[in-house]
């Protein structure tokens, strides 16, 4: 992996070190900015999508890539933010208010779940995740008076000073305009002191516990940090979709989510984004496949739940850095090329090893 030679002390406060990256990082947001101006409605929508799937990847990893507490019932987080920000909505609460007021909600919601989860480790915190998710999942369908059951509600138009956000460029805007804050106070936290506890932790609890941090502290922060963000998400989610019910917040949601950090690369907020895009992108290869293939095998049920799983093992095994890690790894062998060795191990994070 390239190693980058600091020349100031200004460097490490900085968040974008290199002016190659600076560079890029600028062509790509005027690229994003441009964007609705050349595409169709369709792919308009799309691309707003996938931003909501990379704040709530950002979400998540924080707790799973960064803290290294697996969870998978993330889905919930999306259904809490997403009703509460419906609900305050439609009690008249301005739309500003009412996404701070689901991320609120899923956050705390998040911290309720981290009391238990942070006396286990490993699987038990996954179980612990999946059970809430699924009593998350019950309460949506027969809390009628609040959720409207199976039946659902209609999420009301999201208005700003009497300007309509639900437009397909506005609210492309909207959402370009989150996933940019989301990305820059994420990427403040996991710089501080949170991040560097975070990574002791999923290191190694004893060795984090053995310099003094409060390990169950900083694990109930990433899940309350966490909710946050997958709170706002759902509250984004919830106007993508128009209207809520049950069923868009089941497990292969929180399966989606999961598939996103690990296939980007768990431990990098560029992978979380690279995930979104790769995963959210994954529906709609599906459906091209599917008029391609025989009607036995694409009319088949749980199609697309069987290529998100064959995608999430696949990944496992043969790329566990994600693609960001492999990208990282072709960029340092390309710049050291040709004294580099090829066959240098990598840890699962995609970080060097001895």
């Amino acid at each position: 992996m390239s190693r980058h030679m600091q020349t100031s002390y200004l460097e490490d406060v900085r968040l974008v070190r290199r002016p190659r990256t600076r560079l890029v990082l600028s062509l790509l947001i005027v690229s994003l900015l441009i964007a609705p101006l050349v595409l169709n409605r369709f792919l308009i929508g799309e691309l707003s999508l996938i931003m909501i799937y990379g704040i709530a990847s950002i979400g998540l990893m924080l707790l799973v890539g960064y803290s290294g507490q697996l969870s998978l019932g993330h889905a919930a987080f999306l259904a809490i933010g997403a009703y509460a920000h419906t609900l305050l909505l439609t009690s008249q609460i301005p739309l500003i208010m009412a996404l701070l007021g689901g991320g609120t909600a899923a956050g705390v919601a998040g911290l309720l779940v981290a009391l238990p989860a942070v006396r286990m480790s490993g699987v038990y915190v996954a179980i612990v995740t999946l059970t809430f998710a699924l009593i998350c999942e019950q309460l949506l369908i027969h809390w009628r008076a609040v959720t409207g059951g199976f039946g659902g509600i209609s999420v009301p138009s999201p208005l700003v000073l009497g300007f309509d956000f639900s437009k397909p460029m506005a609210f492309y805007l909207l959402c370009l305009s989150l996933l940019t804050v989301t990305l820059v106070v994420a990427a403040n936290l996991v710089r501080g002191r949170s991040g560097r506890a975070w990574v002791a932790i999923r290191e190694s609890e004893l060795a984090a516990r053995s310099m003094g941090i409060p390990v169950a502290a900083y694990k109930v922060l990433a899940f309350g940090v966490s909710g946050f963000f997958t709170g706002i998400a759902g509250a984004l989610f919830a106007h993508h979709l128009g209207y809520l019910s049950p069923d868009a917040f089941r497990y292969p949601t929180s399966v989606l989510l999961l598939l996103m950090v690990v296939v980007g690369g768990l431990g990098s907020l560029q992978g979380a984004l690279i995930g979104a895009v790769a995963v959210g992108l994954l529906p709609q290869g599906l459906a091209v496949l599917k008029d391609t293939l025989p009607p036995a095998l694409g009319e088949q049920p749980g199609l697309e739940p069987g290529l998100f799983g064959l995608v999430l093992v696949a990944t496992i095994i043969f790329e566990p850095a994600g693609l960001y890690g492999r990208w990282r790894h072709l960029v340092g062998a390309a710049r050291s090329f040709p004294l580099r060795a090829d066959s240098e191990r990598r840890s699962p994070t995609g970080h060097d090893m001895p």
